[in-house]
């Protein structure tokens, strides 16, 4: 049982891996949102987007995605199959909203020299992955004319989204579902092999103490449950500025869709 959760996080709100790419066009088309690549060495990251004139652009980061073919496999292809942060983003109000795949997703296997298992597995959250996405996300500023930047993160996408909130001084605020934001709680809790060559979110509490952050968590989620995000604000000696909303109905990537133009309108806490 040890290695099952990483299989069965796949499984979640699954379509036909073949159909991944397609399916996400179809959903950013109904939304408006326009497929861009963009140079973020070493990886080529695959956006899409919907830009007007703000002052301010929300970024929305996908969650790990197919990153398991089976329970040891590593998948050639971790494009998700069901994008949740993508159903999210379509559903956004905000003049001004940008989605961000994660290294490796939405490209052809094969079509991206730098793009290694190690980086979806072990590698996840590794300095090479946060600075590449750190990277996309100032060219999606600038494109976009935004000044301020505001995050919302799925899954693995939310612990992505904090650690290129901590080495910025441009983000208005934080919000993240489903988010393993403490990476070591969360493996200890499901019992999985730690992510030693990733960084973890809340070893950078200091850098995050001031940003206004609301964390959605499933009421039945057993991928990532609410004690996840609790060990996470306790990492903050006076955390404020952290909320933690837990929602009734909804799964780790189920439930999320239509209330979410509602928790949008969520104040921050701080």
């Amino acid at each position: 049982m040890k290695f099952l959760l990483p299989w069965l996080l796949l499984l979640v709100g699954c379509a036909n891996g073949r159909d991944a790419r397609p399916n996400a066009e179809r959903i950013a088309a109904a939304g408006g949102l326009s497929r861009i690549e963009l140079a973020a060495p070493p990886f080529r990251l695959v956006a899409y987007t919907r830009f007007a004139p703000s002052s301010v652009l929300r970024v929305y980061i996908e969650g790990d995605g197919h990153a398991w073919a089976s329970p040891d496999q590593p998948s050639d292809d971790p494009t998700p199959w069901s994008p949740v942060a993508l159903s999210l983003a379509v559903r956004d109000p905000a003049a001004s909203v940008a989605y961000l795949g994660r290294p490796c997703q939405y490209v052809l296997p094969g079509s991206d020299g730098a793009c290694e298992s190690f980086f979806w597995t072990d590698g996840r959250y590794h300095e090479t992955v946060i600075a590449s996405m750190n990277a996309a996300v100032e060219r999606l500023r600038l494109m976009s004319g935004a000044k301020m930047l505001e995050f919302v993160g799925f899954s693995g996408g939310g612990a992505v989204a904090a650690l290129i909130a901590a080495r910025r001084h441009d983000v208005a605020n934080l919000r993240t579902v489903g988010a393993n934001l403490d990476t070591a709680e969360w493996t200890a809790r499901q019992r999985l092999r730690p992510l030693r060559n990733s960084l973890n979110p809340a070893d950078f509490a200091d850098r995050l103490a001031l940003l206004p952050q609301i964390h959605f968590s499933g009421r039945e989620d057993s991928v990532v449950d609410t004690a996840v995000a609790r060990a996470y604000r306790a990492r903050f000696t006076h955390p404020a500025c952290i909320d933690i909303a837990v929602v009734s109905g909804a799964g780790h990537g189920t439930g999320w869709a239509e209330p979410w133009p509602d928790l949008l309108r969520r104040a921050m806490p701080c």
